[in-house]
Formats: C-alpha cells, sequence, structure tokens
C-alpha cells in the first residue's frame, strides 16, 4: 500500500497549511500539495498529502473520507499512479512545409 492519498472536493480556499494540519492530527504528513491550474493559477480543488508510513495513510483515510473540511466533505483515498498521456496534445502546431510554392494565375 503507498503512503501517498488523493484528497478531493477541497474548498478553493483551502490552503496546503491548513491541508496539512487536518491530516497531521492522524499521523505524520510528509508533504501536503494542492494542484493549481497552470493558467488562473488558482487552485483545482484536489491534492495529494504523503503519510510517512502506510499504516499512518490507512488511519487518514478511515478518518478523513467524508469528513468536513472548509465546509466541503472530504474523498480521501490512495492515489493512483500518474497516467502516462503522449506529448502536446490539442493541436494548434507549427506546420511544416511540404513541397513547392505554387502562385495562382
Amino acid at each position: 500500500m503507498s503512503n501517498k492519498l488523493f484528497v478531493g472536493n477541497l474548498s478553493f480556499q483551502t490552503t496546503e497549511n491548513e491541508l496539512q494540519d487536518a491530516f497531521a492530527a492522524h499521523g505524520n504528513v510528509t508533504e501536503a500539495v494542492l494542484m493549481m491550474d497552470r493558467m488562473s493559477g488558482r487552485p483545482r480543488g484536489f491534492g495529494f498529502v504523503t503519510m510517512s508510513t502506510p499504516e499512518e495513510a490507512q488511519k487518514a483515510i478511515t478518518a478523513m473520507n467524508g469528513a468536513q473540511l472548509g465546509g466541503r466533505a472530504l474523498t480521501v483515498n490512495i492515489a493512483r499512479p500518474r497516467e502516462e498521456r503522449p506529448a502536446g496534445g490539442g493541436g494548434g502546431g507549427r506546420r511544416e512545409f511540404r513541397g513547392e510554392r505554387r502562385e495562382r494565375y
């Protein structure tokens, strides 16, 4: 079992310190990270908490899943490994010029 937990349904006003403090009551928190939107710089409403042992992680899941933080019921479970996605995507990239350019008459 992993020590890293996914924490969902976070209030957009929740800070990393608040997240860490909430989970620290259930074990030693080694890291608490909120995911931020790249474009706007605002929180995305979820984050990850890493506990020091798998036993502490399980204890935190039991205690915090469904618990209120910032007026919202949290979703807490073991974080899944990040899925590999193809690079690029979205289109809009630069096109290569192929062939000769022909003038219209």
